[in-house]
């Protein structure tokens, strides 16, 4: 049996985005997101750890190539978010809130077909050194 092992890859882009549900007022908003509803939006530094899961490779000693891995993230996900206004120029994020847990959901919709060897197993989204969310599919 060969063993099981995760690879990870780091990741880093800046976006910007609003918080906002347009089905509510602009003070219901300010209550519910804080400055983060801002109308002029506002900016983060993301780091997003894609994890891929899988049996070690006899041939090549990978789960994945750690440079697909990379490829794969900047060709599906920092080319469509990286200096990227969210809420504006992200097709994903027309009819959806650019919250941190919706942008790693999406990550994920964006990287999970695409795997070619493994399975997708963890996507973590750092919004800041301190905030951060996790999803692992389903």
């Amino acid at each position: 049996m060969r063993p099981e092992v995760v690879v990870t890859r780091r990741a880093h882009f800046n976006a910007a985005h609003r918080l906002f549900n347009p089905a509510l007022s602009d003070a219901e908003n300010a209550r519910l997101f804080g400055p983060c509803a801002n109308p002029n939006y506002h900016g983060h530094n993301y780091n997003l750890d894609v994890s891929v899961a899988g049996a070690v490779d006899p041939g090549t000693g990978y789960v994945i190539d750690v440079k697909t891995l990379k490829d794969l993230i900047e060709t599906h996900v920092l080319s469509r978010f990286d200096h990227k206004n969210l809420n504006l120029d992200v097709p994903e994020f027309r009819d959806t809130n650019p919250t941190a847990e919706n942008i790693a959901v999406a990550c994920w919709r964006l990287l999970e077909p695409v795997v070619p060897a493994g399975r997708l197993a963890r996507i973590v989204l750092w919004e800041t050194e301190r905030n951060l969310v996790e999803y692992t599919g389903g």
